[in-house]
């Protein structure tokens, strides 16, 4: 096995500066989930896969990781800490939309959303994953209520709609779809969404009562 990434001991994941020893090493264990998560789903994942497809070491893993559920939940925090924004179209009309179009993007598509898709089913099984997940979507969501903040300031929202959940709202049928019925999903259901949302909004569905 190739144990060239982890030559020493280092410190735990986060600890060091960005591009640095510990930083290499956690994306190389991330995108060995991802793999292992894309063509062999959560229960045949194991620290010797991921030790196989990382080149760390899986005495490092143990060490540092704990267990498969620890290399998820530090998979899970490694992708809440990217630069995405939200989409910024000038509406509220485009961006809801924007953001319906990026679920369908990321889940549409079996090969793209083979690896969020088996994150998800972990969690169903693992409490720790589950805990990851709602972290994950919790700064997720609260990235894009910048979306309804400005429709506010821009006269296209009431004062006082709740941001977070016009967000959730949007994602809501598409992650029916994916994940309870197990229909398809597609750019014409991301606009249906998006409008839907956008309708509640301009009523004031979406200002607490």
């Amino acid at each position: 096995m190739n144990d060239s990434i982890e030559e020493r001991p280092t410190p735990a994941p986060g600890n060091t500066r960005p591009g640095g020893r510990t930083a290499r090493t956690r994306a190389a264990v991330r995108d060995a989930v991802l793999t292992g998560l894309s063509e062999h789903g959560y229960p045949a994942l194991t620290v010797e896969y991921v030790a196989e497809h990382s080149g760390v070491h899986k005495t490092t893993l143990y060490r540092r990781w704990g267990s498969v559920e620890g290399l998820l939940a530090d998979a899970l925090d490694l992708a809440s800490e990217d630069a995405w924004t939200p989409p910024d179209t000038g509406s509220l009309s485009g961006d809801l939309r924007a953001l319906a179009h990026e679920v369908v993007g990321a889940f549409g598509d079996p090969a793209a959303g083979a690896a969020p898709t088996a994150f998800i089913g972990a969690a169903f099984q693992s409490p720790r994953a589950a805990e990851a997940l709602h972290a994950f979507y919790t700064e997720r969501f609260r990235r894009c209520e910048v979306v309804v903040t400005r429709a506010v300031a821009r006269g296209e929202a009431p004062w006082g709609t709740d941001a977070n959940a016009v967000v959730q709202g949007v994602s809501a049928p598409l992650f029916l779809r994916l994940f309870i019925t197990r229909e398809p999903i597609d750019g014409a259901l991301a606009d249906q969404a998006a409008r839907a949302v956008l309708a509640g909004v301009e009523a004031g569905a979406y200002v607490p009562a």
